[in-house]
């Protein structure tokens, strides 16, 4: 059988052509995935820019889920056409635009038939400072996918299923290599945040672990320091994602080897790597929080709040953070019949509406996978007795009314909570 034939039936793809043009290499691509895309919306939109010349091409992301046959989340689009083009277009054609923020960018979101469609100019970088980008608009393809951050997104998919690859990123993705398109230094200088998105797109692609182009990574460490200048919440959309990825242990013991951990507000001298290799074997099939997996490199409370006021995290990772931090050694599991006791104890006295979800978190971190599947399904018991309930038997000291609820807490909670209300205050009326 011709390695073609193979290439044809795996994807899907009724016409290949390897002849590079200008480093090109193009083919039809036509599977499910591809084909379920084209709902009225964007059939309207395609109709649109085709009735005025203008090219529009699915671009990045979509691209590369779509050659691995996989349902893309989002799909964005690239142009010929400027902001001002789109604009007149939409506006002629009664399509309303919404979230103008991406303009100055070159791009526009159209609403057709109840769907976003985010579409972008074809631009070029012309002035980079590490984070920021003053472009160009510009009608070539090539110059558009030259500025992007890796071959495996720097695919273009015509409507009509032709791929348009200039820089082997299809070829990449077969052989689940992630690499920078171009100069690694030239495309981490034009943004430093590139440094992470490679930690995140090697989890989600690469087979092996320690798979690098050796000049990648050197440099990567060469200019590490620039990631001091990228804000914290940047920084932690990628981190999020590299940590419950594919590799998460290789890639973070990585950032300290590279000399990044210390810009991203990781511990600088006392990450627990061997912790963080324990605890990603333990969790790799549960999809833990990204925070479930970074508490393992923490020794202490303190680099859950040096992490926070470098990279901003949200109140619940925090206090996830935290909670494992002081939990993961105290809080395990009894020994004898009933091992998940201490766990549902401790639900029940912190009274917290999310503490269920932390404590399988813990769980997961400590590998408890038997009582996991239990306690995701536990429903927490509510306490059968108010203090109005005893007020109607006679009690009115309402210093005696807590003392008693705390008490028949108690005896509640020996029971396995399975005492009801007549028999918790059948104990009051008959001591």
């Amino acid at each position: 059988q011709r390695p073609g034939w193979m290439l044809s039936r795996a994807l899907g793809v009724v016409g290949v052509s390897g002849a590079l043009r200008r480093g090109l290499l193009t083919m039809q691509l036509k599977t499910v995935e591809f084909e379920s895309l084209f709902t009225d919306g964007l059939k309207s939109i395609a109709e649109l820019f085709r009735q005025n010349n203008y090219e529009l091409r699915i671009a990045g992301g979509a691209v590369r889920d779509l050659l691995s046959e996989r349902q893309p989340e989002d799909v964005d689009f690239a142009t010929t056409a400027t902001p001002e083009h789109m604009k007149e277009m939409f506006q002629a054609a009664g399509i309303r635009m919404i979230n103008n923020k991406g303009e100055k960018h070159g791009t526009i979101t159209a609403r057709v038939h109840n769907q976003n469609f985010e579409i972008t100019t074809l631009r070029v970088d012309v002035v980079t400072d590490g984070r920021h980008a003053d472009v160009r608009f510009t009608t070539d393809w090539q110059e558009d996918a030259q500025r992007r951050d890796l071959t495996i997104n720097a695919m273009f998919l015509d409507l009509d299923g032709t791929l348009y690859d200039y820089f082997n990123g299809y070829e990449d993705l077969k052989n689940k290599k992630v690499r920078f398109v171009g100069d690694p230094s030239q495309r981490i200088q034009e943004d430093y945040l590139r440094i992470m998105r490679y930690f995140r797109f090697y989890g989600k692609v690469a087979k092996e672990s320690g798979d690098h182009d050796p000049k990648t990574l050197k440099s990567i460490k060469q200019f590490a320091k620039g990631m001091a200048g990228i804000s914290g919440e940047r920084i932690w959309l990628e981190l999020k994602k590299t940590l419950v990825g594919n590799h998460a242990a290789h890639l973070v013991s990585l950032l300290y080897e590279l000399d990044v951990a210390q810009y991203i507000g990781l511990p600088v001298i006392d990450g627990n790597l061997e912790e963080l290799n324990n605890v990603c074997k333990n969790v790799h099939h549960h999809s833990p929080k990204p925070m479930t997996v970074l508490s393992a490199l923490f020794r202490i409370q303190d680099d859950v709040l040096r992490l926070d006021l470098r990279l901003k995290i949200s109140k619940e990772e925090k206090q996830l953070g935290l909670f494992l931090v002081k939990y993961r050694r105290d809080l395990i599991k009894a020994d004898g019949s009933d091992p998940l006791k201490p766990y549902r104890d401790f639900i029940i006295d912190c009274r917290e509406p999310d503490v269920q979800s932390r404590v399988c978190e813990l769980l997961k971190y400590q590998g408890e996978d038997k009582l996991l599947k239990v306690m995701e399904q536990w429903s927490i018991p509510r306490f059968p007795v108010s203090g109005h309930d005893l007020r109607k038997i006679g009690i009115v000291s309402g210093k005696e009314i807590g003392t008693m609820l705390q008490e028949l807490r108690n005896t509640w909670k020996k029971s396995g909570y399975l005492m009801d209300k007549e028999e918790l205050l059948s104990m009051v009326k008959n001591p």
